[in-house]
């Protein structure tokens, strides 16, 4: 699990473009068996699909990443305090 972290981490534009790829893909088959749509219909659906998964995911990292620098910060800080005179 730390190696996919770290992969990501270090090609953010090539995990968002491929999770954005993938989802476009998945989205069309989906519909291309469920719905009678036209085929620009299901292209149209399929993009807005994958850019709300996109903005998902992307507010999940946001946040993931505020919440990991708050706990930086808090061991920063308690380091400090413990190394403080009594």
């Amino acid at each position: 699990m730390q190696a996919f972290q770290s992969w990501v981490s270090e090609h953010k534009l090539t995990s968002i473009g491929t999770l954005w790829a993938t989802a476009v893909a998945g989205s069309l088959a989906y519909t291309r068996t469920r719905t009678p749509l036209k085929p620009s219909l299901r292209l149209i659906h399929a993009r807005m699909h994958a850019q709300a998964l996109t903005l998902a995911v992307l507010s999940g990292a946001a946040i993931y990443h505020h919440y990991e620098k708050q706990g930086e910060n808090n061991a920063a800080a308690s380091e400090v305090t413990n190394s403080l005179p009594n």
